[in-house]
C-alpha cells in the first residue's frame, strides 16, 4: 500500500484555485486545483494558535505553509489537523504537512483504517450519472495512507481538543468516518463532502465553479442512505455559513433555501439513478 502521494499528479484546476476567502476573522478557505481547505484561528490574537482543516492536493504542502505563514507569522504551526475525512484530494500535502510541522492529526475513528495503511477506499464510480468528472474518477487515488502515531482518533461527544467553540458531527455516507464541523455562536459550518456548492461531477461547473448546492460527489460516495440521513442532520442545525469541500462558501438565505431542499429532496436531486453503491 502506497503511503504517500509523491507520484500522483492531477493536471486538473479551477478558476478559483489560489483564491482565499476570508469568510469571518477566524475562518479562511482557501482552493487548491478544486478543493478547499480551511485555517481556523485569530491571527490578530496574541496567541497566534490556529488549526488546519484538511490537507488539499498531492505537492501542495509548500502553497500551504506559505500561506499560513503569510496569516499566523513563521514561528507558528498548527495546534493539529482536522480531517473531514481521508480522500486523496483531502489529505494530499499531509505526509509533507507533518514532516514539516509534526502535530497530531484528529480524525473520526471510522476513518482510520484508511489513515493508517489498513484499508483503501473503493475505487471510483464511474457508471454514476452526472458527468465526466465522474467518468474520470478510477484514474484518481483510492489508495489509503499512513499516518503512524499521528493520527488521533476524536473522542466521543463531539469536542475537539484546543477547539472549544466548536463541535464535531458524524455525517457519514460519502465515508464512513466522514465529519462535519460547526459553531453554534455564529452557527458556521464546515461540511467537507457531506454536501458541496458545486456540482462536482460536472467537469464543466467544476472549472467555472458554479454555486450551487448538491449533494456528496457521487463517484466516491458509498453508503446513500447515510449520506441523506447527514445531509438532513446538517440541515436541522439551520448554517448561517457554510464551507464545503469544493465549490465557494455560500451563507444566508440562499444557503438555508438550497440546503433546504437538498435534505428534503435528496433522492430525486442527489441520489444518482445507477452506480455500485445505489442499491
Amino acid at each position: 500500500m502506497e503511503s504517500t502521494y509523491e507520484h500522483t499528479h492531477i493536471p486538473l484546476t479551477t478558476v478559483s484555485s489560489g483564491e482565499g476567502h476570508e469568510v469571518s476573522i477566524d475562518m479562511y478557505c482557501y482552493c487548491i486545483q478544486f478543493v478547499n481547505i480551511c485555517l481556523i484561528g485569530n491571527p490578530t490574537s496574541k496567541s497566534k494558535t490556529w488549526f488546519l482543516v484538511d490537507a488539499g492536493m498531492p505537492h501542495s504542502a509548500d502553497n500551504i505553509i506559505q500561506l499560513a505563514e503569510a496569516r499566523f507569522g513563521t514561528m507558528t504551526k498548527p495546534q493539529g489537523i482536522i480531517l473531514t475525512h481521508g480522500h486523496f484530494d483531502h489529505v494530499g500535502a499531509l505526509a509533507e504537512l507533518l514532516e514539516h510541522w509534526d502535530v497530531p492529526v484528529y480524525a473520526h475513528e471510522q476513518e482510520i483504517p484508511y489513515l493508517t495503511g489498513k484499508a483503501n477506499y473503493p475505487e471510483g464510480d464511474s457508471t454514476v450519472n452526472g458527468g465526466l468528472m465522474s467518468e474520470l474518477s478510477p484514474l484518481f487515488p483510492n489508495h489509503g495512507i499512513n499516518l503512524g502515531d499521528h493520527v488521533k482518533a476524536l473522542q466521543e461527544g463531539g469536542s475537539i481538543p484546543g477547539l472549544p467553540d466548536w463541535q464535531w458531527i458524524h455525517t457519514p455516507g460519502h465515508t464512513p468516518g466522514h465529519i462535519s464541523l460547526f459553531r453554534e455562536k455564529d452557527r458556521s459550518l464546515i461540511a467537507g463532502d457531506a454536501f458541496v456548492t458545486v456540482k462536482q461531477e460536472s467537469l464543466y461547473r467544476v472549472l467555472l465553479q458554479t454555486q450551487e448546492i448538491s449533494g456528496p460527489p457521487k463517484y466516491f460516495t458509498t453508503d446513500w442512505e447515510a449520506a441523506a440521513a447527514s445531509v438532513k442532520k446538517l440541515n436541522e442545525l439551520h448554517p448561517s455559513l457554510a464551507v464545503t469541500g469544493h465549490g465557494t462558501p455560500m451563507r444566508g438565505e440562499e444557503l438555508t433555501s438550497q440546503l433546504a431542499n437538498l435534505a428534503d429532496h435528496f433522492n430525486e436531486v442527489a441520489m444518482p439513478k445507477e452506480g455500485r453503491f445505489v442499491h
